[in-house]
């Protein structure tokens, strides 16, 4: 009886993890071991950096609020407040995309906010 080996496992594992380095420099993608390494850390890096991203999009849309608020003369702490007293629950990606987009409606949202705030 022959000797049973585990190659065409290994070797589609093998191809698997060099297929994920598909597109990394140099021997980060020919080389097994080197590949490893590569896709092991670009996992964990894709993983803190998708959590990161949140972040980064929620200091974002607070800039941009805060920069349509000092144009209508009230500060983003008290435009915030303002909203939570008269309870307008809009998100702040929401009420960033209404500053841009529509200031017509943003200048009322601060008008509304600063006579609770006052």
């Amino acid at each position: 009886m022959p000797r049973a080996t585990n190659g065409p496992a290994s070797r589609r594992r093998r191809n698997n993890r060099l297929k994920l380095a598909k597109g990394f420099k140099g021997s980060r993608s020919k080389l097994f071991r080197t590949a490893t390494e590569a896709v092991d850390r670009a996992q964990a890096m894709a993983y803190v950096h998708r959590k990161l991203k949140k972040r980064d999009f929620r200091r974002l849309w607070t800039v941009r609020i805060n920069a349509a608020c000092r144009m209508d003369g009230i500060s983003y702490s008290r435009f915030i407040d303002g909203l939570t007293k008269c309870e307008i629950k809009l998100n702040r990606k929401m009420l960033s995309e209404i500053a841009i987009h529509d200031p017509t409606a943003f200048t009322k949202l601060v008008e509304t906010a600063k006579a609770k705030v006052c």
